[in-house]
């Protein structure tokens, strides 16, 4: 199985699902949060509160949503880490 599938990220996210983790995506960005839940096409972040940093994170994760949906095709790395 190609490590970079769909399928691999999919079952590697699951096993993660209510872990601090960053995952980076194809296009750069670095995503931190905790794992939500995951389907076959996505997983989603409840992000870390900012501290400061800019971007877009700042608006999200608030209220009873799933958080950040990022599509498995568009990971390139996914690392577990230790929460802020």
């Amino acid at each position: 199985m190609d490590f970079l599938s769909s399928e691999y990220m999919y079952h590697h996210c699951i096993r993660h699902v209510g872990k601090p983790v960053a995952i980076r995506t194809r296009d750069g960005f670095l995503h931190r949060g905790i794992i939500t839940h995951v389907n076959r096409s996505h997983v989603f972040l409840r992000p870390f509160p900012n501290r400061g940093n800019y971007g877009y994170h700042l608006f999200w994760g608030f209220g009873l949503g799933l958080g950040i949906g990022i599509a498995l095709g568009a990971i390139v790395s996914l690392s577990l880490i230790r929460c802020w």
